[in-house]
């Protein structure tokens, strides 16, 4: 096991090094600069701030310099919060983001599986047909309109919960359902496929024949052969509500990473840019890094076809 995940973290180095490189030069091919504005500033003081970030260098040794920070752990400064580094506002940020896309996953695993698991014992019944029309209106529906209509139910018409901030547990309630509902409803019909297809072989009609109860077999049996493809998914879902919260964190004023990296775009604040986009690839990349291990863990083949 050791050597499966010390393969899997060198596999994942050049990942990061093309991620970074293709980061830097798409962002310096983009037209404009990171300090233009409607009103021009003058030219002495324009040269002085792009000397101060080595920005009338040439460019491979802005590249240089850049990737010689990355290798020492710094991101730069940001050009629109002065006075801060980038790793300072990620730090900052970071375990926001993260505690929101944890959320969101536990409802997407929990609603999906039971939604999926209970359609598939009731097939063909009012309650399938109930779950697989509502999981296809949570698939269909975009996060923006499922936030807005969770804020005015919960916030406007009942006045159950806060309609924005993020100040305590009651706050992450709402946000946590927009990002993962969508998620979960797309579980949900994997589940009930995986189950529905499951329930034809050979060992479930040996447990029946054996007079094993019906709800022993579904738990213990059916469930757990039918979860894999819903592991093998389980790291870029990951990578989906963290990169999919940038438009969550929007709506209801959290101050995760996402909501800096939408203000980073428009401010043009390329080392905010380039350090966000690189943290989500390591997220994305120790997410699939762990959905292996747990997939290697339960199934052994996996593990012997990577020797």
């Amino acid at each position: 096991m050791l050597k499966f995940l010390i393969k899997r973290i060198l596999y994942s180095i050049p990942v990061f090094i093309v991620v970074a490189t293709l980061t830097f030069f798409i962002l310096y091919c983009v037209p404009g600069g990171p300090f233009d504005s409607e009103k021009k500033l003058p030219p002495e003081i324009l040269l002085n701030i792009e000397t101060k970030y080595h920005l009338n260098l040439p460019v491979w040794q802005q590249y240089y310099q850049y990737m010689k920070g990355l290798a020492q752990g710094d991101l730069g400064p940001s050009y629109k919060y002065t006075g801060r580094s980038v790793n300072e506002i990620i730090a900052d940020t970071f375990p926001v983001s993260i505690k929101l896309g944890l959320l969101s996953f536990s409802v997407a695993i929990s609603f999906g599986l039971f939604f999926g698991t209970v359609a598939a014992i009731y097939k063909e019944s009012w309650i399938d047909r109930l779950s697989m029309t509502a999981s296809s209106g949570g698939i269909s529906l975009p996060t923006f309109v499922l936030g807005s209509l969770l804020i005015f139910i919960f916030s406007i018409l009942f006045h159950l919960l806060p309609p924005a901030l993020w100040e305590g547990w009651s706050y992450t309630l709402l946000p946590s359902l927009t990002l993962g509902l969508g998620s979960a409803a797309y579980i949900a019909r994997l589940v009930r496929s995986s189950l529905l297809e499951n329930v034809l072989k050979d060992f479930v009609r040996t447990a029946r024949a054996s007079g094993i109860p019906e709800k022993k077999i579904v738990f213990k049996y059916l469930l757990r052969n039918s979860i894999s493809p819903v592991i093998s998914i389980s790291g870029p879902l990951i990578a989906g509500l963290l990169t999919g919260s940038f438009i969550v964190e929007y709506l209801f004023s959290i101050p995760g990473m996402g909501r800096y990296f939408v203000t980073a775009v428009t401010n043009r604040d390329y080392p905010l840019i380039m350090g966000v986009t690189l943290v989500y690839a390591v997220v994305i990349v120790v997410a699939n890094i762990m959905v292996d291990l747990v997939s290697s863990w339960i199934d052994p083949r996996m593990r012997e076809h990577e020797r």
